[in-house]
């Protein structure tokens, strides 16, 4: 695999089975990298099934990332099973279109049995036990299913947007491109997880005056004492980590990713750079009133605390290289190069020349499609490992799904190598039950597995 800038076109499939009325082993539900991944391992273990996808492969990469987007992990991180990058430059990071030419690739290379263009409009369970997968192009039928969409379906935005004046222009992070595309004037941007922190610095490199309504997500180094803090956390197995070793799992699985950069080459994000080189920060966006905006008194902890964990990453590294005595050079520690002088709890949007608005807010899940019980009460799939209690029925790409790299290229690929063995359990105690009772074998798969 060799990286490139420029688009291929939309992956032949020429062998694409036929949807209607069919009956497969196994379906998969997306054909991002998650669904990639468990095609290959199911295909590795002589598995029939069937990927469908609502659009075309890489089409979240292509469409929902803004022009200048690069990974935030190095591009050795990228691991999907057969396929790990071995592009020129291990130690970089791809940029959009890199990123969807990797997928493409990646099922180039081994043909998965993929419909594109077709979306799953309801997956319910039927008396048999069999699933039955409701779509665009018809009904069809499988033994097990893996939905492999993914968290991200539809962009949340706060309901305060609705008390914004209609002459400023708003737009999710989701829709977001380039500087260009906003109108004249100053840009409010609201969050600071990945996406928010890396718009706000695109409009700054672009000359444009930027206000950003800071939040609580935590930073990291990009480089600390001669390496990637990415390779130092690797070699210290964080990627790795069982979500089964914290006390407190579900909190884990909610926390919001540390803010960095890979572009030029990777570099810090440090926001009071940004504040010092004539960025407005401000505490969480809190209210609006026509055109006063209300922010919370903030500013000062949220920076802190991205502060505190970025060092504390700093003493883990430091730790760990002592304990193994590993030869590295040493390094001066951060010094924070601006302070909030007082914390500014309003603005006038005319006042402050503000002429559009980035909700940098995240996603919501959608699983609405999903008829069947496998959620808790905020919506979240009950699973181990992507494994639910509904026998059968799986999620793969999920954040900390089972470890920290779960919802990346790094891991997801190991969390498919699980749910592939897992389903190839389930089809072969499927095969025995039918065999000694005689049951068809959608109801034998409906049996629990392990």
């Amino acid at each position: 695999m060799t990286a490139a800038t420029a688009l291929a076109p939309a992956l032949a499939t020429p062998l694409a089975p036929a949807l209607a009325g069919a009956h497969f082993p196994v379906a998969v539900v997306g054909a991002g990298q998650a669904g990639l991944a468990v095609s290959y391992c199911l295909r590795q273990r002589g598995i029939e099934h069937v990927v469908v996808e609502a659009n075309q492969v890489g089409h979240e990469w292509r469409t929902r990332r803004w022009d200048s987007f690069c990974l935030v992990t190095p591009n050795w991180q990228c691991k999907l099973p057969g396929f790990p990058y071995q592009g020129p430059d291990p130690d970089g990071f791809m940029v959009r279109d890199e990123i969807v030419r990797y997928l493409q690739d990646y099922a180039a290379s081994f043909q998965p049995p993929l419909v594109q263009g077709v979306r799953v409009e309801r997956l319910r369970r039927a008396a048999t036990g069999a699933f039955e997968l409701v779509t665009s192009a018809g009904e069809f039928t499988a033994d097990q299913v893996v939905v492999a969409t993914g968290p991200y379906h539809a962009p949340s935005v706060p309901a305060l947007a609705g008390r914004l004046p209609d002459g400023v222009e708003q737009i999710h992070s989701a829709g977001y491109r380039n500087p260009e595309q906003l109108p004249g004037g100053g840009v409010l941007v609201v969050g600071t997880g990945q996406s928010g922190c890396q718009i706000a610095e695109d409009l700054h490199l672009a000359g444009r005056q930027v206000h950003l309504a800071v939040g609580s997500a935590p930073r990291v180094a990009r480089f600390y004492r001669g390496r990637d803090c990415v390779a130092w956390l690797d070699e210290m197995g964080h990627y790795t980590k069982g979500i089964d070793v914290f006390d407190d799992a579900d909190a884990v699985r909610m926390r919001a990713n540390h803010y960095v950069t890979g572009r030029d080459g990777g570099r810090d994000i440090d926001l009071r750079t940004f504040a010092r080189d004539g960025m407005r920060l401000y505490g969480r966006l809190t209210g609006i009133a026509g055109a006063r905006l209300e922010f919370a008194d903030d500013l000062k902890v949220n920076l802190d605390h991205a502060d505190a964990v970025a060092e504390g990453i700093k003493d883990a590294i430091d730790a760990h290289i002592a304990s193994r005595g590993i030869q590295a050079p040493t390094e001066a520690r951060y010094v924070p190069v601006w302070e909030p002088a007082e914390q500014v709890s309003e603005l006038d949007l005319g006042e402050a020349g503000i002429t559009s608005v980035v909700w940098a807010t995240g996603f919501r899940r959608d699983h609405r499609w999903i008829e069947i019980p496998a959620f808790d009460g905020r919506g979240y799939p009950m699973h181990r490992r992507g494994a639910t209690s509904c026998a059968g029925l799986y999620f793969l790409g999920l954040p900390w799904q089972y470890s920290w790299g779960s919802g990346r290229f790094e891991a997801v690929g190991r969390d498919a190598e699980f749910l592939a063995d897992h389903i190839d359990a389930g089809r072969r105690l499927a095969d025995v039950c039918g065999t000694l009772t005689g049951a068809p074998t959608a109801v034998a798969s409906a049996l629990p597995v392990g």
